[in-house]
């Protein structure tokens, strides 16, 4: 093909067309059915008589089965191919879903979140994965930063959504928070199903890229991918136990711990700062924190990207996160605790595709599959961890400030983690970009 610059962009300009909008539908569901029981709170304890305490744990429970099936989700993946694996996510994690419409005691409820975090688990880190089989190091934080839409996106369109089938409620008998969970898992169902069709499990499988393309795309993840093998872990049980990887699983819970506890409860700390009940006016003002999400997840990885600075831009979207959440609780007019929560969302969600780059720059094949998965599972536990922290912290202070200021702390400390212990080796700007600097 033409020189490498060219190759790179024509190549990757031609796979994200055609990978990311589709894989950005799926993260919007899956981000979706995760959160949604958020709008769903207040109504649906209500109706079940679930304490909050109940409700934190049913929130949190989701993760622990996410977490124990993760790995060996993740391995089946590697081994039977993304889209049939996909498939089987979406579809399962869909029904479960719906079924949370039935929920109407604290012991369903807990068994159905435990399901999903079941269903759901592999998702996200097969995509991870995924995607390391099609682009090439120098261009995975932009794909991943386009992948990383998917959360914010959720609940630009969602959270309007998710008001909007609340406020049916009553329509065919139904509660509006059962039309919630019935109508967005079936949705996920459908598209699960879509992907078999539409995903390819290679390059090499890709007759929508020319031969030449597939050739050169191939040659390049080769490459890549006998890099990090030189100064990386080789097999699944290595990767399992690796130092480094048991770092980003911490770094990584610190991130979930402050994105599921603001995200879990956000429509409810919007409806409290506008004096309203959740429904589509709550909806649309919750959406506005993800459309600042979206702007600054689109230009950092890009510049980090340019200048392979990911490190340093990851410890400071972290850290303003962390600020910003805590500030987003104790100030005074609606109007600053607002801006506090864009600036909270931009943070936490700009700075994960970043963090997605630390491990795959040395870990490749069943290894990257396993440790890959092992980061989220294990971190993924902050998603546990958070609801139960917020309303401890709340009940020991009698103050909602207080569970936000822990949360405001984790993020932090992610960032001082990352200060401290984590190294980005073999770094490859963007050709045509600058040179490997030291962030």
């Amino acid at each position: 093909m033409e020189n490498s610059a060219h190759a790179e962009g024509a190549v990757t300009s031609r796979v994200m067309r055609r990978l990311l909008p589709f894989l950005l539908l799926m993260y919007v569901l899956a981000f979706l059915d995760r959160a949604n029981i958020g709008f769903a709170q207040k109504a649906l304890q209500q109706d079940t008589g679930l304490t909050n305490a109940a409700f934190a744990f049913g929130a949190g429970v989701f993760f622990v089965g996410y977490a124990i099936f993760e790995v060996p989700s993740n391995l089946l993946l590697h081994r039977v191919g993304a889209k049939l694996w996909m498939c089987r996510i979406m579809v399962t994690w869909g029904i479960v879903s719906a079924a949370m419409a039935f929920a109407h005691s604290a012991t369903t409820f807990y068994l159905l979140r435990f399901l999903l975090g079941v269903a759901e688990a592999g998702f996200f880190p097969g995509i991870v994965y995924y995607l390391t089989r099609w682009f090439p190091q120098a261009s995975r934080a932009r794909a991943l930063g386009v992948f990383y839409f998917g959360a914010p996106l959720a609940f630009i369109f969602g959270a309007p959504l998710s008001g909007l089938l609340l406020d049916l409620h009553g329509m065919l008998g139904l509660k509006g928070w059962q039309w919630l969970f019935l109508v967005e898992g079936l949705l996920a169902s459908i598209v699960g199903v879509w992907a078999f069709w539409y995903l390819d499990d290679d390059p090499a499988r890709a007759r929508w890229l020319t031969p030449d393309q597939r050739a050169w795309l191939a040659a390049r993840l080769h490459d890549d991918a006998r890099a990090a093998s030189s100064h990386g872990p080789r097999s699944v049980l290595a990767a399992l136990v690796d130092p480094r990887v048991l770092v980003l699983c911490c770094v990584y819970f610190l991130i979930q711990a402050a994105v599921y506890g603001v995200v879990f409860y956000l429509p409810q700390q919007v409806s409290a700062l506008l004096g309203t009940k959740v429904g589509f006016r709550v909806g649309l003002v919750t959406a506005l924190p993800w459309i600042a999400a979206v702007v600054v997840t689109w230009i950092v990885p890009r510049y980090a990207d340019r200048t392979s600075k990911h490190r340093g831009c990851a410890v400071a979207l972290l850290a303003m996160s962390g600020v910003a959440i805590a500030v987003s609780g104790i100030a005074g007019a609606p109007i600053v605790s607002l801006i506090a929560l864009c600036c909270a969302a931009s943070g936490f969600i700009a700075a994960q595709p970043l963090f997605w780059t630390f491990p795959t720059r040395y870990l490749t094949g069943a290894a990257a599959a396993a440790g890959i998965a092992l980061i989220n599972s294990l971190g993924g536990l902050g998603g546990f961890f958070a609801p139960m922290a917020r309303t401890a912290a709340e009940a020991a202070f009698h103050s909602t400030s207080a569970g936000l200021a822990v949360l405001g702390a984790a993020s932090v400390l992610a960032a001082l983690v990352i200060v401290a212990f984590v190294r980005v080796p073999g770094r490859h700007p963007v050709p045509g970009g600058e040179a490997a600097n030291a962030s």
